[in-house]
């Protein structure tokens, strides 16, 4: 099973590396096949939205980036090796591009050879939520920022210990802040 998961990953890899998935995503997001909201305490989120932060399209539109938008609202995915945080090695925080969330540390990052900065948790399981995504024939799990629903990318479990998962993360969903610099404010 792990084998299959890691061909899988693989070949997502391969092809979001090209671009030749990332239209699609953007095609399922649209028609609304993106699935039943699960958070970590399992709760699925049925005819509400239970994220704090709310906004219309058109005010996500005018506070993200196009490619922020794409990614975050539509849960797109940004071309491997082309993020601004897959290499970075500085010592701090990583924050929710669409509302500030502080959600994962640099402690827990590590360079899994993907192309997308990986970690291996979050701050906090309350900071993230997951659901099934069953996009392009393959089973996986998407993590979302629990405070406005932004997708930031998957998890896998093949990562290093102690947790052995791979959060596998779009940069451009992200903000990241040294820790002697002030955070990015929250979004209310």
């Amino acid at each position: 099973m792990k084998n299959t998961k890691k061909a899988g990953a693989l070949m997502l890899t391969l092809c979001l590396s090209v671009g030749l998935v990332s239209g699609c995503e953007a095609d399922s997001a649209e028609n609304g096949q993106d699935g039943q909201h699960v958070h970590e305490a399992g709760h699925a989120a049925q005819g509400h939205d239970p994220f704090k932060v709310q906004r219309s399209e058109a005010e996500w539109k005018q506070i993200l980036s196009k490619e922020a938008f794409y990614v975050l609202r539509q849960e797109g995915t940004e071309k491997a090796f082309s993020g601004r945080y897959d290499s970075n090695k500085k010592d701090g925080v990583y924050y929710c591009a669409g509302c500030g969330n502080p959600i994962f540390d640099s402690k827990h990052k590590f360079d899994s050879g993907t192309g997308w900065p990986s970690f291996y948790k979050p701050i906090s399981s309350e900071r993230v939520g997951t659901k099934s995504d069953n996009k392009f024939f393959m089973e996986r799990t998407e993590v979302h920022c629990a405070r406005c629903g932004g997708h930031l990318g998957h998890i896998f479990d093949d990562g290093p210990k102690p947790t052995g998962l791979r959060y596998c993360l779009n940069s451009v969903s992200l903000n990241f802040k040294g820790r002697a610099e002030a955070p990015p404010p929250l979004l209310k």
